[in-house]
């Protein structure tokens, strides 16, 4: 006998518990590294801004008695990388504040998974940079497999103390430029020892994730190739233009670039779903990072680039929506 049912008549093996720990699985190799080179303090800040986000969905949920999903891996997912956007210095309290109001602000007050119109970790990043600044841009820790060598003092700094592109916004000297463009320091940001936040570490780490993600078909690789290649594009233009004194591949292996853009960007509930609209969303979010980075009061522009683009979405979804023919 032929069963007749409603749409959606697609099957399909992927769930939302299984997209959102195969996610976690891919950060953890960048977490693992970052252990290493920061030391056991990346664990405990990390796993108290997993707590907080889980602890506070599940009391939102309880107190507004709704089904409880914390099981589905969401709420570790934006405590994960709100930790990653943090220093390894930061006090214990910061991620805990940070998580609860991207979960309780961001998420549940909008209704939940599938209806935050935000990114809710890069708005809890946002919150606490408003809020707390000279801890979420500065107070960064040193590498602990070593003292660099053969750069300038100004340089290491970079490396060792400030994050590189801090170094660059309040040193915009030749020499400094020079030493930011090296090979040396180009190798640092890809494989991962300067200083920065928990999960910006290691270029080569979250790529390795984030191709794992794609193969399996839990990102859009549209949307990060959009992102990363516009910032490469066009801060090269204006490298050749003279505003700004480094080379294109130093802005998309410094700073979030690499974590923006390959984990954040790519979040299935607050970007395109057409095609069309993905890579406008990752190309114009890639401008409006360079523009923040150049022009703007921070030396990062990766969180409110992103933030940015968040709005835009339904709108996006709407002038690159396919014809249907026939209607």
């Amino acid at each position: 006998m032929l069963n007749i049912s409603p749409a959606p008549h697609i099957i399909s093996t992927s769930s939302t518990n299984k997209i959102m720990w195969s996610v976690v699985g891919a950060l953890m190799p960048a977490f693992i590294y970052s252990i290493s080179i920061y030391g056991e303090r990346v664990i405990l800040l990390t796993l108290l801004s997993i707590l907080s986000a889980v602890g506070t969905e599940y009391t939102f949920k309880k107190i507004t008695k709704r089904k409880i999903s914390i099981s589905d891996g969401s709420a570790v997912i934006t405590g994960m990388l709100l930790a990653f956007n943090i220093s390894p210095n930061s006090p214990w309290w910061l991620p805990i504040v940070g998580s609860a109001f991207a979960i309780f602000v961001v998420k549940e007050v909008f209704g939940g998974i599938g209806y935050n119109i935000f990114n809710p970790a890069l708005a809890g990043r946002a919150f606490l940079m408003a809020s707390w600044p000279s801890l979420m841009a500065g107070n960064w820790k040193t590498p602990l497999d070593g003292t660099l060598s053969g750069l300038p003092s100004q340089a290491l700094d970079g490396i060792a103390q400030a994050t590189p592109l801090t170094l660059l916004k309040v040193h915009p000297t030749e020499s400094i430029a020079q030493s930011l463009n090296s090979t040396y320091m180009l190798k640092a940001l890809f494989f991962g020892n300067v200083g920065g936040c928990i999960g910006e570490t290691s270029a080569i780490l979250l790529l390795i994730g984030a191709l794992y993600l794609f193969v399996r078909k839990y990102a859009d690789w549209k949307i990060s190739l959009g992102y990363i290649g516009s910032v490469f594009v066009f801060s090269g233009i204006l490298y050749y233009l003279g505003k700004t004194p480094v080379i294109p591949l130093f802005h998309i292996l410094s700073g979030g670039v690499m974590l923006g853009g390959l984990f954040m960007a790519t979040d299935m509930v607050t970007s395109p779903v057409t095609v069309k609209g993905r890579w406008i969303f990752g190309i114009g979010g890639g401008i409006i990072c360079v523009l923040i980075r150049i022009w703007g009061g921070y030396p990062e522009g990766v969180s409110y680039s992103i933030l940015i683009m968040n709005m835009f979405v339904p709108l996006l979804d709407k002038i690159s929506e396919k014809k249907i023919f026939g209607r």
